[in-house]
């Protein structure tokens, strides 16, 4: 790809997030109805491509089994007010009525009770006897303390999630985690991310992992970019790893890794533009926070909101637009992109002429920078 001089002294290639992007229609149309949006990662098959992040805004145990039962993947955050508190709907109610001026400060008192591994085996637990799949989320930095716990309270997929994952974290005051030798050993399919770049992902893929997420700090509840001055727009980041999976493939003999997007994938539009890019599905946080059943209560924030050091991230107010089927499957409220996000998914397949998901990772994509009057 072109590189752009930035100055005499540094150049950079130019990358695209979804609203520069836009995805054409073919020759072919298909009726919605006789479209698939199935995907299957190792041996667990969901009716929908989508995953819900596992932030306590998100997803609470009783919300992870009513995502399950509509057909994603939810995953529990193993470091939340859940896995901290016995009783954490006091407090989650406590989090959405904060004064923006005292949020960080307040959260962080909030987050400071220690994780109680019982509570982890707890929760999922009850997760388990719904009969939903069980997946929950640690990130680098508690995976070595906690995955025991995890695995022996039968967890069918563990994420290992965090800003940025890599596969060689250098630090000279303790042992990282060596993720080859972790993946190798664990019994379950791990699925590791952020990545950002075709190379952080093909070593992430060398692990062992049987998916990646992509995406660095772009979610609605982050604030990386201005924090951190990093970022990598969506629309690069999972065309670069997808070819990455290709070139795994043919370097491993065929082994497939998923791709999953996730941060800045708000409205079904972005979804349709994830799955065209290379993505096998997409994590969602905000677009599933504006449940009316969702735990935040209309707010949303993750684990950079309350980083006891540099946050990262804040608690913000995304509101509310319908309930979870309503938002997953319809009928939609409104022309927003944020209700019904599969059934515009299916629809714009079936516009352009696809009948799967795999099939729809060909469509045309030109570049349309989108500016809303």
């Amino acid at each position: 790809m072109t590189e752009i001089e930035i100055g005499k002294g540094k150049r950079g290639r130019r990358a695209y997030s979804f609203d520069d992007i836009a995805v054409v229609p073919s020759r072919r149309t298909r009726d919605p109805e006789e479209v698939s949006t199935s995907w299957q990662i190792d041996a667990y098959h969901f009716e929908l491509p989508v995953m819900a992040a596992p932030m306590d805004s998100v997803m609470s145990p009783q919300t992870a089994i009513a995502f399950g039962q509509l057909g994603g993947l939810p995953v529990l955050d193993l470091e939340g007010l859940w896995t901290r508190h016995e009783t954490p709907e006091p407090l989650l109610a406590e989090i959405a009525g904060l004064d923006p001026a005292v949020a960080t400060a307040r959260m962080r008192e909030i987050y400071a009770e220690p994780i109680n591994p019982d509570l982890i085996s707890l929760r999922l637990g009850e997760i388990r006897d719904a009969g939903v799949t069980v997946a929950g989320a640690l990130s680098p930095q508690r995976t070595q303390e906690h995955w025991k716990t995890v695995v022996d309270a039968g967890v069918d997929l563990f994420v290992i999630r965090g800003t940025t994952v890599s596969a060689e974290h250098v630090s000279g005051k303790a042992e990282p985690l060596n993720l080859k030798r972790f993946i190798y050993e664990l019994d379950v399919p791990v699925i590791v991310g952020g990545a950002g770049t075709y190379t952080a992902a093909l070593h992430l893929m060398r692990t062992g992992a049987a998916g990646v997420l992509v995406g660095f700090g772009g979610g609605a509840a982050h604030t990386t970019r201005r924090t951190l001055g990093i970022h990598t727009p969506l629309a690069t980041a999972v065309a670069d790893i997808a070819g990455a999976r290709r070139d795994y493939m043919d370097e491993s003999g065929g082994r497939y890794v998923h791709v999953i997007a996730d941060g800045g994938v708000g409205t079904s539009g972005d979804i349709v533009k994830a799955v065209a890019c290379g993505a096998d599905a997409v994590m969602l946080g905000a677009a599933l926070a504006r449940a009316s059943d969702a735990p935040g209560r209309g707010f949303h924030w993750g684990s950079e909101a309350h980083h006891h050091d540099l946050p990262r991230g804040e608690r913000v107010e995304v509101g509310t637009v319908g309930t979870l089927q309503e938002i997953l499957n319809g009928p939609g409220r409104g022309a927003d992109g944020t209700t019904n996000l599969v059934g515009a998914l299916r629809r714009a397949m079936a516009t352009t002429g696809y009948s799967d998901l795999k099939e729809f990772q060909r469509v045309e994509v030109v570049v349309a920078p989108y500016q809303r009057s």
